[in-house]
């Protein structure tokens, strides 16, 4: 109990003292109030730890302080003391949130258990609390990470209908955060106190997956020995985030399709409908409408999930938020595998920014970690990359491009070929954007403002682009 402040509320003074002396010789700090009234203010103005409060008060009774804990930011764990003749009174004061109670006459060492009881689940509630408070933070809107036009829409998206009800379908290719945005919106929204469940409808056999979902009762098949309540139970008042739904069968879409329209499932072997209070987000990496025209995706459903959908660009198409992603992953690994990596240099980026990521943002996380634990200080320079991405080098013959038999996106080519050549410029100017636009032949102005299009303002893995706030 050492430094831990306990509340104890009595009208009686003289088991107010005697409590008071022994947790102080317990090492806690104890507060005393002889009515409710002063209980309530108390906690208004300190935090703590425990309230030990009698059922039987002067003004308010102790079911009714016990309802007013609700009101604070952050509640103490309540113990209550009961009349032999109350045990009534002690059990619905448990059913408010009371974590036990202790009946009179009492013992001190009694007392001594159930308040080192209570600590411990004080603690574990702090505990909780930052957990989650981690959770939101790591699931901020801000941590969709870029500033591509793309991924804008996408966080524009997300905060318009995180605190919502709404059924939404996350379409994206594999790799590019699904995941990630699907959590933001369960813990951007009023139901992030309550779980959010993860089902891979891909990663579970079809004939395993309506017992995962669902839930069975005892005996419904084989192996059944006992009932097992499914994913929407578990989720209940919270959020069921379905991955790859567009792999699920008909027979289960038939099932998902009663959940949306009646909010009830039925147990694997079940006979009676149990309702769920759940908010449905699903992804998928196929084309829905597609797979409707060849009948492998019900129609009805599709329109039931397609409420809110919101697309993520794959990272080819938002090839500018490379360097926000790498520092990022950077920060990331250099601190869960202690090592000291500073960068990519401009050829290493530039030889990113030109591949196509057919993995998307989790190949990029790979390839960041991988340079973290491989190299682990420095800087990452061409060279250094892995094959397929230190191969990319611009195939020019003097001043002519060769163009390749399956043609070209010439605008995304102009585009490379310009980053690739202020890259040049920075590099050989040691970072001073006058000296890169002389060699340009552009004005300064117009250097930044490409670089600022570019992407380029915010790389600074080497001299060059780390003094490009020079000149």
């Amino acid at each position: 109990m050492e430094g831990k402040r306990i509340l104890v509320v009595d009208d009686d003074k003289r088991i107010v003292e005697l409590l008071r002396d022994f947790l102080q010789k317990q090492g806690a700090e104890v507060i005393t109030a002889g009515c409710a009234s002063e209980a309530i203010s108390a906690m208004e103005q300190m935090d703590v730890d425990v309230l030990l409060t009698d059922l039987v008060l002067p003004d308010l009774d102790g079911l009714q302080l016990l309802e007013k804990l609700r009101d604070l930011p952050v509640a103490p764990v309540a113990v209550v003391f009961t009349g032999h003749g109350s045990i009534s009174s002690a059990v619905q004061a448990m059913k408010l949130g009371a974590l036990d109670y202790i009946t009179k006459p009492f013992h001190l060492e009694e007392i001594r258990i159930v308040l080192e009881k209570a600590l411990g689940f004080r603690q574990l509630k702090r505990e909780n609390i930052q957990l989650k408070q981690q959770l939101r933070d790591k699931y901020r809107f801000e941590n969709l990470l870029g500033h591509s036009e793309g991924m804008q829409a996408v966080q524009r998206m997300v905060e318009k209908v995180a605190d919502t009800d709404s059924t939404v379908l996350i379409i994206g290719e594999s790799g590019t955060g699904k995941e990630l945005v699907a959590r933001a919106l369960h813990y951007n929204s009023r139901r992030r106190e309550r779980p959010m469940v993860v089902v891979n409808c891909s990663a579970i056999p079809q004939e395993l997956l309506e017992s995962e979902l669902f839930g069975h009762e005892q005996g419904a098949f084989t192996g059944a020995v006992r009932t097992r309540i499914g994913k929407f139970e578990s989720a209940h008042g919270g959020t069921v985030f379905l991955d790859e739904i567009g792999d699920m069968s008909p027979h289960l879409q038939a099932k998902l399709l009663r959940v949306l329209q009646e909010h009830e499932i039925e147990r694997l072997g079940g006979n009676r409908p149990i309702k769920v209070d759940v908010r449905v987000i699903a992804a998928t990496h196929r084309n829905l409408e597609e797979a409707m025209k060849e009948g492998k995706f019900r129609e009805d459903l599709y329109y039931r999930l397609n409420v809110i959908p919101i697309r993520i660009p794959p990272l080819r198409e938002r090839l500018s938020d490379i360097p926000i992603l790498v520092n990022h992953f950077l920060e990331k690994f250099n601190h869960s595998r202690g090592k000291r990596l500073r960068g990519f240099t401009p050829r290493a980026m530039d030889a990113l920014m030109r591949y196509h990521w057919p993995g998307n943002v989790r190949e990029l996380e790979h390839l960041v970690e991988r340079m973290v634990v491989l190299q682990g200080e420095g800087f990452v320079d061409l060279e250094d990359l892995p094959s397929p991405y230190s191969d990319l080098s611009p195939k020019v013959e003097g001043r002519q491009m060769k163009l390749p038999p399956e043609g070209v996106d010439l605008p995304e080519l102009m585009r490379e070929m310009e980053r690739s050549l202020v890259l040049q410029a920075l590099e050989r100017s040691q970072g001073v954007k006058s000296k890169a636009a002389e060699l340009l032949g552009i004005h300064r102005t117009t250097l930044v403002e490409k670089m600022r299009r570019l992407g380029l303002l915010s790389t600074g893995p080497s001299r060059a682009a780390s003094s490009q706030g020079r000149g």
